[in-house]
């Protein structure tokens, strides 16, 4: 059996999936609970994969206010970005509590397109912003 690395954009809705076994892809958006029961399923193998985690939590600044939007506005970024460092610290916790290997990256490169992501990867498929940051965790590894 050839390793498996699983790399995961954790997002409060839906996080970005992204799978390399030998020479089979996998991308997909998986709610935390579906997150779950596909790290569960890898637990029973043989080789266990090793699970790449976006942690935005570990970048020393986090302040994300946006020039001339309203408070609101800014508030509602905050706290939708608290909320997906909360993701990934459970998602982190779900691989500990699996036993699973994992590796937390922080995150430093910015949004790629499509088109490049294409160009890169050869994979052809249609993809979100969050599978292709999925992928590029594990990319090349």
């Amino acid at each position: 059996m050839s390793k498996i690395l699983i790399g995961i954009d954790p997002d409060v809705d839906k996080s970005g999936f992204a799978r390399i076994e030998g020479n089979q892809l996998k991308l997909d958006n998986l709610s935390f609970f579906d997150l779950y029961e596909e790290l569960k399923f890898y637990k029973e193998l043989e080789v266990k994969p090793v699970v790449y985690i976006e942690c935005g939590f570990l970048n020393k600044s986090n302040f994300h206010k946006k020039a001339g939007m309203s408070a609101a506005l800014n508030a509602k970024i905050g706290e939708r970005t608290g909320a997906n460092f909360e993701t990934a610290k459970k998602i982190v916790e779900m691989c500990e509590y699996l036993k699973m290997p994992y590796v937390k990256i922080q995150p430093k490169a910015s949004k790629i397109t499509n088109d490049y992501f294409k160009k890169i990867t050869g994979i052809n498929a249609r993809t979100n912003q969050e599978q292709r940051d999925a992928m590029m965790l594990i990319w090349g590894r």
